[in-house]
């Protein structure tokens, strides 16, 4: 039986090499992922209750209880259809460059390299501020955590909390023993195991009971604790804004949750069968965190009382602090409050992950800078550990925000969702607005592919628009919505850089370039050079399905 296995493994391996070859590039990375633990990266990286917790500040002053509860189920059908879209083309070509690597292969030939070009910055901002907005509400969750315990009389800045923890992310020594998924240390490098063993109970999986526990455990002890509240007098908080404009604005509490599924794409080429593990990881993990985190909304709206006004302005800073501190007592809360501390803390290592992954990449086909340093494969790890330093400095550097005013380093959270429909746009709609030669993979929808991307386009264009507005009609400098300043300076610097005079890459990037050409060929005269191998792949974008 153990011979069988093994005897699958290395078959499923060697598919799982062809279909890369296919796409362009050897394999390098280990294929170390189980579509379960693959389902597990993407389910941890949304992170249900502390990621709403994060952002329960749009909701709760923006239509309270009905944004928290309604708002999330209308959002959750978009979401889906956008997860359902981007199944599609993640089946279609599982590569760690994914987006920006769909577009060049699906755009026309007079902009494909612009368009991979802006695509692949925007999937780089995308996550360089989803870390450093984790990194921010983990940091602004523990000093929730000391007001809790000092009955609210501790109050502290959280700049220098950010930059603690966004250093120790990096490294983690003891991150090693909750599985595969750390950052540069690399679990067979410290516990003995078979070459070819799969942790059936590493950090992936083992985070995912631990996960729903959290999530399970904190509806039932709300809802328990909910029964002698009276709404009848409940009030909403509306930040001046006209109370539809208001619940949209609401709705970047369950985008932002929900948000990032593009992660289990960017570990394509770590995961066993990914034609068919990375799509499922997609949707599950968007069906399973809508389900609990409907839940956590219905079981918090119970606890709301009748002073939102109260959980708004609380002196810890997290309105849902201030609901589990208002149901649960000080202990209770403080309890549940530490859970979702360390639960944080590993989701933001696990978007470090992702986003290394995504860096190394794009570094890859040499659009980053300094990429012939960053596209290196540390012998020790088997990781790139040059590329998760260089996202950890720029989220250090997206820290600075912190310095200009709350609004400021607030924007980092709707630039993690702006920048995300960026990259998520593209690719979706030049699938169907240029000629290629699309043709799907295992996971497909058939004839409702073109309608699903409609849908999702729409609703991403849209929300987009929304998410530059400040939170109130009369704002001053310290208060306006700064996404549009920081997302629309380092796409500006991306532009500027392609269109540069003589260094620009215009002048260089052809975007995804193969990196197996030269071991295939015998000679340097021989046909299959690197730029006639791309051209020949430059339009088509498929896989086969397998049985294994």
């Amino acid at each position: 039986m153990a011979s069988r296995a093994t005897s699958e493994l290395h078959l499923q391996q060697s598919v799982d090499e062809a279909i890369l070859a296919k796409l362009g590039y050897k394999q390098e990375l280990r294929r170390e992922f189980t579509p379960l633990e693959t389902f597990g990266v993407a389910f941890t990286f949304v992170g249900v209750v502390p990621s709403i917790a994060s952002v329960l500040f749009y909701a709760v002053p923006n239509g309270g209880p009905v944004a928290m509860v309604w708002g999330w189920t209308f959002a959750c059908f978009f979401i889906i259809c956008i997860g359902l879209a981007m199944a599609e083309l993640a089946s279609a070509a599982p590569t760690s460059g994914g987006l920006y690597y769909w577009t060049h292969s699906l755009a026309s030939p007079r902009c494909r390299n612009f368009l991979a070009w802006i695509v692949g910055y925007a999937n780089t901002i995308q996550f360089i501020t989803g870390v450093a907005s984790g990194e921010w509400a983990c940091a602004i969750q523990i000093t929730a955590a000391a007001s809790i315990a000092s009955n609210k009389a501790y109050a502290t800045t959280n700049k220098e909390l950010y930059v603690g923890i966004v250093a120790c992310h990096p490294r983690e020594p003891g991150y090693q023993n909750f599985g595969k998924a750390a950052n540069i240390l690399h679990l067979p490098e410290y516990v003995p195991l078979p070459h070819n063993h799969h942790c059936a109970s590493g950090g992936d999986t083992i985070r995912i009971p631990k996960h729903c526990e959290l999530c399970t455990g904190g509806i039932y002890k709300l809802y328990a604790s909910s029964a002698s509240y009276d709404r009848s007098s409940q009030q909403v908080v509306v930040n001046g804004w006209s109370s539809g404009l208001a619940f949209v604005l609401s709705l970047m509490t369950p985008l932002y949750t929900i948000g990032g599924f593009d992660c289990s794409v960017h570990m394509s080429e770590e995961v066993s069968n990914a034609a068919v593990a990375v799509p499922w990881a997609i949707i599950n993990s968007i069906v399973v965190s809508a389900i609990l985190g409907w839940g956590i909304n219905v079981s918090l709206a119970f606890c709301m009382g009748t002073d939102i006004s109260g959980i708004v302005n609380s002196p810890t800073g997290q309105p849902m602090a201030q609901i589990l501190y208002n149901s649960l007592g000080q202990k209770g809360a403080l309890a549940v409050w530490c859970i979702l501390i360390t639960t944080q803390y590993i989701i933001v290592s696990n978007c470090l992950l992702v986003g290394s992954r995504q860096s190394f990449a794009f570094a890859r086909d040499g659009a980053l800078p300094f990429s012939r340093y960053l596209y290196r494969i540390n012998r020790y790890t088997h990781t790139p550990v040059n590329t998760v330093w260089f996202d950890a400095v720029l989220i250090l550097a997206i820290g600075l925000l912190a310095f200009v005013g709350t609004q400021a380093i607030n924007a980092v959270f709707t630039i993690a969702v702006t920048a995300s429909y960026i990259s998520y746009i593209t690719p979706i709609t030049a699938r169907f607005v240029f000629k290629n030669n699309f043709k799907p993979g295992p996971f497909n929808l058939g004839r409702l592919s073109f309608p699903v991307a409609v849908i999702s386009v729409s609703w991403m264009i849209f929300m987009s628009v929304i998410f530059l507005f400040p939170t109130t009609p009369q704002t001053t400098a310290q208060e306006m919505n700064y996404t549009v300043v920081v997302l629309g300076g380092f796409m500006s610097l991306a532009t500027f850089w392609y269109y540069c005079p003589v260094y620009g890459g215009v002048h260089w990037f052809n975007g995804p370039v193969s990196n197996i050409a030269p071991v295939m060929r015998g000679g340097e005269g021989e046909e299959d050079s690197v730029s006639e191998k791309t051209d020949k792949r430059d339009t088509v974008l498929s896989v086969s399905a397998t049985d294994v």
